[in-house]
């Protein structure tokens, strides 16, 4: 059994460093970014150990300049899952028995140095390769991920000392094991962390995974990697897989050895492959049932009492709908505000977002980069040119230009129908829809926003009446798996908010948490009789 009286250091959440002009930080930021931008990388797939460069090789841009090409990673066929599994499976057994210590020493080391030695570079490739700005980069690729491998380490010891009691003559204990298998993690382009947390969450647990990067983010994926295996990962616990996504996650999700998938993306990429493997369990596929988490999409909400702070409000509103171009699961996307709000609230917001710039992130001064690739930029200008068109709706600021870089300016829309589709269907980029309803029918307001979207991950909720917070707590209480308070309703942080939603938006089993490693383990009960009997009547029967 495993020695569960070792103490790990306590986590803490990493500090924000804020790269103000003249900082040290700010200038390391700037040298790296400059290097990197000049020294192309290949990117092969890492399986079993080894570096696979097979298949076409893929262009690597940068979303915000066309003409700046980061690399290539290699994009490879179908039957590399199935070298990745057999390497897997092939390092499980020496991984499971690895004591828990061990393998948290790993994760711990790939903290540090993340936090230290690569901190520039992962927030640089971060910045270059899916255009976040040197904020939104640092509390992503360099803090969120520390904290992930830092708490996750935390959260280990303690699951293991949870056991069951024990009467006299005898001992129960409680074996945490892996699950029997591998399992496949899927990861986004959106955040760095998630794409490191995915794979290594399971792997802390003694799982052996196969990891699916996302094809915009090949190049951060990269850089996590190396972390890695310069903490020490031995091969084979976490091997990753480049090419079709579909071709491979299909080939994946055939093997009889798959026991889980941890995934983040589309609500309609998760739908599938939960209806993939509903029908391998009915074939009798799978060696056990696998297990299924994903965070997927949302349409996040503010809602707006008549006693919020319209000041307060503009700028949770700024921040939580247009960082990182709204390409966050959690951005603000429809907001209730109040008539008797709206004037001025319309007023600050329009002073704000004419003065917001859009560019190149390697100009530190901007507030936002591009969106991630052609096909978000016309989905997005898509549904702007709708809104423009739509005598439903008011659209009050906007802008796009594709020239250089994918660029949508911060987009506000006054929608006169709550159900509107601005109001419904997820977007992904810096477009906010807002609703204004009539004070006096504040009850049906509040009651739309948390019944009539399939989607439950975050929602904020704004006021300084205090009665009014509480009735709210009440009626949006299935609305947001992430609920915020005179807030914006994005920047979770680990140890403090874990993440995930309900409804369309996940099985809510809140990566940055204990209960997100619990999925990861398979409890084996054992129990220990010292002395057994040696008779077999009960008194009762004398």
């Amino acid at each position: 059994m495993i020695e569960t009286s070792i103490e790990v250091p306590v986590a803490v959440n990493e500090p924000v460093r804020l790269y103000a002009p003249g900082s040290a930080d700010r200038a390391e930021l700037e040298r790296t970014l400059a290097a990197m931008a000049a020294s192309p990388i290949e990117v092969p797939a890492y399986i079993g150990g080894h570096d696979v460069s097979a298949g076409e090789r893929v262009a690597m841009r940068s979303p915000h300049r066309h003409d700046l090409v980061l690399g290539h990673w290699h994009s490879g066929d179908a039957s590399q899952v199935d070298d990745a599994i057999a390497a897997a499976m092939k390092a499980a057994p020496a991984w499971a028995a690895t004591p828990w210590n061990a393998r948290a020493a790993i994760f711990l080391k790939a903290a540090e140095l993340l936090a230290t030695k690569h901190r520039a570079t992962l927030n640089a490739a971060t910045m270059l390769g899916q255009s976040k700005t040197a904020h939104q980069a640092e509390i992503d690729a360099a803090c969120e991920l520390v904290d992930f491998w830092r708490f996750n380490v935390g959260y280990l010891p303690k699951i293991l000392a949870d056991q069951p009691i024990s009467s006299p003559g005898l001992w129960n204990l409680l074996d945490h094991r892996p699950l029997e298998g591998f399992v496949l993690a899927v990861t986004p382009f959106n955040f760095t962390a998630i794409a490191g947390n995915l794979p290594t969450a399971p792997a802390l647990m003694g799982n052996v995974v196969v990891w699916k990067p996302s094809a915009t983010a090949m190049y951060s994926a990269h850089f996590i990697l190396e972390i890695l295996k310069e903490a020490g990962l031995p091969p084979g616990v976490i091997n990753m897989v480049l090419g079709d996504p579909g071709a491979l996650v299909d080939r994946a999700l055939a093997s009889p050895h798959l026991a889980g998938v941890h995934f983040t993306g589309s609500t309609s990429v998760f739908r599938s492959l939960w209806a993939k493997v509903g029908a391998g369990v009915g074939e009798g596929r799978y060696r056990t049932y696998p297990r299924l988490v994903g965070e997927t999409g949302g349409k996040d909400f503010v809602f707006a009492h008549p006693s919020a702070d319209v000041d307060a409000l503009a700028v949770g509103l700024v921040r939580g709908a247009y960082e990182y171009q709204g390409q966050k699961c959690s951005a603000a996307s429809r907001a209730y505000v109040p008539a008797s709000l709206w004037p001025r609230l319309r007023a600050r917001m329009m002073d704000v977002l004419p003065a917001i710039t859009v560019g190149d992130v390697s100009e530190l001064s901007h507030f936002m980069g591009a969106v991630i690739d052609r096909r978000a930029y016309e989905r997005v200008t898509g549904a702007v040119k709708s809104a423009l068109a739509d005598a439903g709706c008011e659209v009050l600021h906007h802008g796009y230009d594709d020239r250089d870089g994918y660029f949508i300016r911060p987009t506000l829309v006054r929608v006169d129908d709550p159900s509107h589709r601005l109001m419904r269907d997820e977007l992904f980029g810096p477009v906010l829809a807002v609703h204004v309803y009539d004070d006096a029918r504040y009850d049906e307001a509040l009651a739309r926003c948390g019944d009539d979207s399939e989607y439950a991950l975050t929602g904020a909720f704004w006021a300084r009446d205090r009665a009014a917070i509480t009735h709210a707590l009440a009626a949006l209480r299935q609305g947001a798996g992430n609920f915020y308070i005179n807030d914006k309703p994005t920047g979770a942080v680990v140890g403090q908010q874990p993440f995930g939603g309900a409804r369309a938006s996940g099985t809510n089993d809140k990566a940055g948490s204990a209960l997100n490693l619990l999925r990861w383990v398979s409890p084996r009960t054992v129990k220990e009789t010292f002395v057994p009997p040696t008779g077999w009547r009960y008194p009762s029967m004398g």
